[in-house]
């Protein structure tokens, strides 16, 4: 079949196909040519801080929790600090008081930044001034936001939220003194000092939120509620996966505000599994066991880490989708 003169001028300005270079294996002399060597001389420092600093104690902590030790006197004893301290019963309440605070700390601390980080991207006016209003407390040194809310859960009936409860008839309440109330306590704490980060981020993830989608729903006569259900919060399904994590990860390794709220007690109740750790290796002023204190941390350790893994398995589909 010929070709026509247009296709045979086409034929001619369509440029041939580049040729095929065959892979050459690279050898050390053409890696030192291409510039590696003055890579490597350019990452060495930073990876020797990121060794050093990161993976080194890890080992070391694998290696102290396999040992009879107070940083003195070390002796080899094995996988026998894993036995002791899994058949410690006092662990065990450790563990069930970090996942009473975990769940406490979800149900509050978590939809309360995102409720609040709406409400205030519907503001017209003052934005800025509740965007930092509402970073203050992260800004406040944590032990001194401890300290200031232990004087407000003074149990007399003068103290700063008794007296706030009794304007409203409501009698005093022992707070932090009472083992039940302890730990919502805590949690009530921590949600205040923890939630303008969180906002912060959701301000900014809004920000990305098409504005036309929310004009859709306007016109299909979608109220507040609907257009948070159907369109911010689909919006942001990326961003509340990897918080809802990173916040599980937190509450998890919870320590400065039972231990400076009530030092585990009372009776035990708001004592976490890092303050069992530090107990473990800090409590004996003749030094403590922290062979046992290492075994605990890389146990937490293991299972925080197979827990995000788990997670990010789960959620890999849902937060794409």
């Amino acid at each position: 079949m010929t070709m026509t003169l247009p296709e045979q001028r086409a034929a001619a300005d369509t440029p041939p196909p580049p040729a095929v270079r065959p892979t050459r294996r690279r050898s050390p002399l053409t890696w030192l040519r291409g510039g590696g060597l003055a890579n490597l001389v350019f990452v060495l420092p930073m990876l020797f801080v990121f060794v050093f600093f990161s993976w080194s104690p890890i080992v070391q902590s694998v290696i102290m929790s396999l040992q009879k030790t107070n940083l003195i006197v070390s002796e080899w004893v094995g996988f026998d600090n894993y036995l002791t301290v899994i058949g410690d019963p006092e662990l065990g309440r450790a563990v069930l008081n970090t996942l009473w605070f975990a769940v406490l700390a979800l149900l509050f601390g978590f939809p309360l930044p995102l409720l609040m980080a709406v409400l205030m991207s519907e503001v017209r006016r003052g934005k800025g001034i509740y965007s930092a209003l509402a970073y203050l407390p992260v800004v406040i040194p944590p032990v001194v936001a401890v300290l200031l809310w232990k004087f407000f859960y003074s149990a007399d009936p003068s103290g700063v939220f008794n007296t706030v409860l009794g304007w409203v008839g409501i009698p005093p309440q022992p707070w932090i003194q009472d083992a039940v109330q302890a730990m919502p306590s805590l949690v009530l704490e921590a949600t205040w000092a923890g939630a303008g980060g969180s906002i912060i981020i959701y301000l900014a993830a809004l920000l990305g939120v098409p504005p036309e989608l929310y004009d859709a729903a306007e016109v299909d006569g979608a109220g507040i509620a609907k257009k948070v259900w159907h369109v911010t919060l689909p919006q942001l399904r990326g961003i509340l996966f990897i918080m809802l994590i990173l916040q599980v990860i937190a509450t998890a390794q919870v320590f400065l505000e039972p231990f400076l709220f009530t030092g585990g007690g009372p009776a035990g109740a708001t004592k976490t599994v890092l303050l069992y750790i530090y107990d473990k290796a800090f409590r004996n002023s003749l030094g403590g066991d922290y062979g046992e204190a290492t075994a605990v941390s890389v146990l937490l350790a293991i299972v925080l880490a197979v827990l995000s893994w788990l997670y990010f398995r789960l959620t890999d589909r849902w937060s794409t989708t």
